[in-house]
């Protein structure tokens, strides 16, 4: 590394003792003083400052690739969860579309009934007033739905225009069972601070080896008028550290406290990472219990009653309206259902994308 060797040496051209009158003035060769000179000068920083700037380079290096690996696994979150969005909501949007297509025939069915005098004015508007609601409520869903595809196209582009192939694997995260303090230090954000404090150590031994002066060798030759002889100069300069107390002693310690100060915001992330990671997994756990549930025991038992209601209906011992209201009932279960999966997605992609996947993939949009 450039930072690891000598400064380039400096040219110095110049002229010395040019008279400025009498009868000699600005001639280069009349007067005895009068010499050109050319010479070289190169400073020698000792080799301990070298071997310490560069590998503050090297430092530096590491910091600016865990800061983009920060960014790297933001994009991959942001992009997982627009898909969930995205996902979830075309989900509805089906549901929606087949509940909508039921109760079309459901209304011509009382249209058709009442018009015969098998049925009444009131199950004809019932069902009417089901389809109007249905409707409404897909055209808010399709709204939600275009909105999360212009956020997925924002990440990945035309490739948002693919239709997904299902829900990613949000049951199972590696974090479920236990996280460790190593897991939690591949955290980008934590390696971009950790990258930061063995900055702050660099500079704080490079400001220690500013306390020993560097040296600067200079050596020209300069030429006179053919009548005198040429000369040839050398010599070192040594910076005079007069007040090493206030500036050098002082600098060293601004470092060192700069490297504390790095130590504590680390300690501090690292603590804050850790209790987000264990209340992302607690959520992210109850989600998949209240999932379970849903689907479990809430949808079946909804599908059951709208299933009576509708039997009861058609055997003449209800009406239409009771089994409309029972089947919007577990309609809206069911949207309850895929709304909390969707929020319970979102935490697996957090916890899943937590440390960037740097695998490269061609298949990111039909799968987060």
């Amino acid at each position: 590394m450039s930072a690891a060797q000598l400064p380039d040496p400096v040219l110095k051209l110049g002229v010395d003792n040019l008279p400025v009158n009498g009868e000699d003035r600005f001639s280069l060769t009349n007067d005895f003083m009068t010499m050109r000179r050319i010479g070289v000068m190169q400073e020698i920083p000792r080799a301990q400052k070298r071997q310490l700037r560069a590998e503050r380079f090297e430092r530096d290096a590491q910091r600016a690739q865990a800061e983009r690996q920060m960014a790297l696994a933001a994009v991959q979150r942001s992009t997982a969860t627009a898909w969930l969005d995205l996902y979830y909501t075309q989900a509805m949007q089906a549901l929606l579309q087949r509940q909508l297509e039921e109760t079309r025939l459901q209304v011509q069915a009382a249209e058709t009934a009442f018009g015969s005098g098998r049925g009444s004015q009131a199950d004809a508007f019932a069902a009417r007033a089901a389809l109007i609601m249905l409707e409404d409520r897909l055209s808010q869903i399709e709204r939600q739905a275009r909105g999360a595809g212009i956020v997925l196209t924002r990440w990945v582009g035309s490739a948002a225009d693919r239709t997904p192939s299902g829900p990613p694997p949000w049951q199972n995260t590696p974090l479920e069972s236990a996280h460790s303090v190593e897991h939690l230090q591949r955290h980008p954000d934590i390696r971009v601070l950790a990258a930061q404090i063995d900055v702050a150590k660099t500079e704080a031994r490079l400001s220690q080896a500013n306390k020993q002066a560097d040296w600067t060798v200079e050596a020209s030759y300069s030429q006179r008028g053919s009548a005198y002889s040429n000369m040839l100069s050398f010599g070192v300069s040594i910076p005079l550290q007069i007040d090493r107390k206030n500036r050098q002693d002082r600098e060293a310690t601004a470092k060192l406290a700069l490297v504390q100060e790095a130590q504590a915001r680390f300690d501090d992330m690292l603590r804050g990472q850790d209790a987000e990671v264990r209340s992302l997994v607690n959520d992210w756990r109850n989600g998949k219990e209240r999932v379970a549930r849903f689907n479990g025991q809430l949808i079946p038992t909804a599908q059951q009653r709208a299933q009576a209601a509708l039997t009861s209906y058609r055997s003449g011992k209800g009406d239409l309206a009771a089994a409309l209201s029972a089947r919007r009932d577990e309609v809206d279960v069911r949207m309850q259902a895929l709304s909390l999966e969707q929020d319970t997605a979102r935490l697996w992609a957090q916890l899943h994308y937590l440390i960037p996947d740097n695998t490269p993939t061609t298949n990111r949009a039909e799968q987060p």
